[in-house]
């Protein structure tokens, strides 16, 4: 009877985590696929080659877009709140903190004053994924977010929350400010 039990409680714990691990590890949300993201394979998943924190792999662009969308599926959709960092409320430069943090193991300070004094400038014309976009929102406010390629960002909205938005839309346009770029590994 015993064995019994203990046979039933670890059914119990392990067939939910394969359950859930096979729906859901190796599919990425259908969002990204037209974003050029493509999810990775059980066998890239589980190679050396393809870790995406692997200290010995080269980061490159696309190695840094996929961890950040990645990231970004952890929070789309949490609402804006000032002041917020958890996923019950998260203001932009909390949202940058965690991405950074979470992805890359980077320390950002807390707030986009801060944060624009990190790195170096980068051109509009010249931006890549990772870098950072702040944009002047009204005399004192600035807004943060990061750049993803194909002329969009990452950011926490204060009208729908962390989103992906595009530099073309004419608000974005109006506000920008300058981009910075971040050492990655270093």
């Amino acid at each position: 009877m015993y064995l019994f039990k203990k046979i039933v409680t670890a059914s119990l714990l392990i067939i939910p985590l394969v359950i859930s691990a096979n729906s859901f590890a190796f599919n990425m949300p259908k969002e990204f696929a037209s974003l050029g993201v493509n999810a990775l394979s059980h066998k890239d998943v589980f190679s050396k080659q393809a870790s995406l924190i692997n200290p010995e792999r080269k980061i490159n662009s696309n190695n840094i877009r996929a961890t950040i969308l990645a990231e970004f599926s952890n929070w789309k959709g949490t609402r804006y709140h000032f002041g917020g960092t958890t996923h019950k409320g998260v203001d932009c430069s909390a949202l940058m903190q965690h991405i950074f943090s979470d992805s890359f193991h980077k320390s950002l300070p807390r707030t986009t004053t801060q944060q624009i004094r990190n790195g170096e400038h980068v051109n509009k014309e010249m931006l890549k994924p990772g870098d950072l976009v702040f944009f002047q929102t009204s005399p004192g406010t600035r807004h943060v977010g990061v750049y993803v390629g194909n002329n969009e960002f990452i950011h926490a909205s204060s009208s729908v929350g962390v989103t992906i938005s595009s530099l073309a839309n004419r608000y974005w346009m109006d506000h920008y400010e300058t981009a910075r770029r971040l050492k990655m590994i270093g």
